[in-house]
Order: C-alpha cells, then sequence, then structure tokens
C-alpha cells in the first residue's frame, strides 16, 4: 500500500503544484476574474471534449464497451447513495445553507481534479471509463441539483443537458468507438494539442479561486468539516465497497474510486450565485475540501489500489 500511496501521493503533488501556481498568479494579479472566467469557458467548451474524444479514437472491443458500460452503472449509483446520505444528514433550518452542504457532499470536482489523476495513473483507459462518470454527473447535476440548488423543478432544462459540451463530446467519441472510425491525423493533432491542456488549465483556475477565498474562514465551520468528511472519505469508500461486493475490478474500480474521491465540486460555488444559496459558505466547503484532498485522495486511492489486488 505504501508503495501505491507513493505513486498516487507524486501525481497529486504534482497537481497541486499547478494549483500553487494559480495562486500566486491570482495573488500577483496576473490572472483576474475576467481571465478565469474566460479559461474556465475554454475548458469546458473545448478542452473537455477534446480530451473525451481524444481517448475514443480506438478500434472497437468489446470488452472496453463492457467496462464502459459498467462504468456507467457504477457512477450512477454512486451518485444516487450521495443524495441519499446528503438528504438524510444535513438538515440545517437556513435552506440557503442547507442546499450548499446537501449540493457539495453530492457532486465531486470529478472534471478538473480526476481526469488528470486518472490520465496519469490509468492512461487513456482511465478517461475512457472516467468519461462516462463526467457524463452521469452533468445529467444527475443538471436535473437533481437545479432541483435541489432552486427548490423547483421549473429551473430543469433538458435542452441544457443535451447540449453540454462533454455529453456532445462523449456522444462523438462513442460514435468514433462503436464505428472504429478512422480519424485522419490533420483533426487528432490539434484535438490532441488541446487535449494537453486539461492538466495544467484547471488546477490553474482551482488555485486562482483559492487565492480569493479567505482561508481561515473555511476552518472554522463544523458542518463544513463534516460535509467535507463525507465528500473525500465517506462516499468514496463507501463507492469502493460497493464495487467490490458487486465484482468489479481493475481500472472502471480504480476510476470510479479516483472521481468519487475527489473535492467537492466548482460548480457548487456557481449555483450557490445563481440560485441566491450562501455563495461564501459554498467556497469554503469548496476551498477546505480541495485542501484536505490533497492528503485524502493519495490515502483513499492507494488504499484501493492496494485492497481489490
Amino acid at each position: 500500500m505504501f508503495d501505491n500511496f507513493i505513486t498516487v501521493g507524486t501525481q497529486v503533488l504534482e497537481l497541486f503544484i499547478l494549483i500553487a501556481l494559480g495562486f500566486i498568479c491570482g495573488k500577483t494579479k496576473i490572472l483576474n476574474e475576467k481571465a478565469v472566467k474566460s479559461i474556465t469557458d475554454i475548458v469546458l467548451y473545448i478542452v473537455c471534449p477534446c480530451v473525451i474524444v481524444q481517448n475514443f479514437i480506438r478500434p472497437f472491443d468489446i470488452n472496453m464497451l463492457q467496462g464502459l458500460l459498467t462504468s456507467a452503472g457504477a457512477s450512477l449509483c454512486i451518485h444516487i447513495l450521495s443524495i441519499v446520505i446528503a438528504m438524510a444528514v444535513f438538515h440545517d433550518k437556513i435552506p440557503q445553507k442547507n442546499r450548499v452542504y446537501r449540493f457539495a457532499l453530492i457532486f465531486s470536482n470529478c472534471g478538473y481534479m480526476s481526469l488528470p489523476m486518472q490520465q496519469a495513473l490509468l492512461g487513456s483507459d482511465g478517461v475512457f471509463f472516467g468519461a462516462v462518470y463526467i457524463v452521469i454527473f452533468n445529467v444527475v447535476m443538471w436535473t437533481f441539483g437545479v432541483w435541489l440548488s432552486s427548490g423547483s423543478g421549473s429551473s430543469v432544462s433538458a435542452k441544457k443537458i443535451l447540449l453540454n459540451p462533454c455529453i456532445i463530446g462523449m456522444a462523438v467519441g462513442v460514435i468514433i468507438f462503436l464505428t472504429s472510425l478512422k480519424v485522419p491525423q490533420i483533426i487528432t493533432q490539434p484535438i490532441g494539442f488541446m487535449a494537453g491542456l486539461n492538466t495544467p488549465l484547471p488546477m490553474m483556475v482551482v488555485g486562482y479561486y483559492l487565492s480569493q477565498s479567505k482561508i481561515s474562514d473555511a476552518f472554522k465551520n463544523g458542518k463544513a468539516f463534516v460535509c467535507v468528511l463525507f465528500r473525500l472519505i465517506v462516499i468514496p469508500l463507501l463507492a469502493f465497497g460497493g464495487m467490490m461486493l458487486c465484482g468489479i475490478r481493475g481500472t472502471v474500480l480504480i476510476t470510479c474510486v479516483i472521481a468519487a474521491s475527489a473535492p467537492a465540486a466548482a460548480a457548487t460555488t456557481m449555483f450557490a450565485a445563481k440560485f441566491d444559496n450562501d455563495a461564501k459558505l459554498s467556497v469554503n466547503i469548496v476551498t477546505l475540501s480541495t485542501l484536505m484532498s490533497v492528503l485524502t485522495m493519495p490515502l483513499i486511492v492507494g488504499f484501493a489500489q492496494t485492497a481489490s489486488q
């Protein structure tokens, strides 16, 4: 287990060096809010779909298809489990706070934090299966997440789900994979260039937002600690145990554990602001969970790798 911990810890440390770079750029004003929003749009609308498509450009393989379907089922079950726990654990008297706690517990940063680690630890197969987790994440977030944050189902939009860039990228990738379509190099090369930005840009964005938050506030809220404890430790361990009982092993197992062990989603703050919930609380939870994940992710993923062997 120690070797696995060192391997995962090294990868996480590399990511946090990039986060530190973004933090420094934020503090020195090299990055500002406008620039970061533009970078976020580039990552969301261009880089993330390119990463997904790039890893689906491969000959059709029935075993990989089975793994893809298994990953989809496991991802959905993990989100359902998270929803049940969130609804059972948090009953704050202030609805605006309650919604933030629940949202942060349910939704992990499975894009920004997970894909780079899946790529580093598991290669293209990790991203192949990890892409499905992101699709399930987006579907659940834009349905249940919107209902939870708004307190009403009227804000749920099928159009936003179908036109989500990662879901479009997944659809294109699946078509390429199922048909074994040979994509010319003049197209794959630019896709590869853009996909290569998936690690540095998201990590710098996370670092920038950390630089703009008052980190000391994140450590003063007991309920925030409970939320982060469930997000970083309880959920991934329960997910790991459930998948082991179901006979899921190998790359699919570790891919889902990585995604489930990621800190609270950056969307926690975006949804809190959009639906007039407690945005300051959301920043504190995202900050706290991101900082603590530098220790918990190596432990959880290293344990999963060792225990599943």
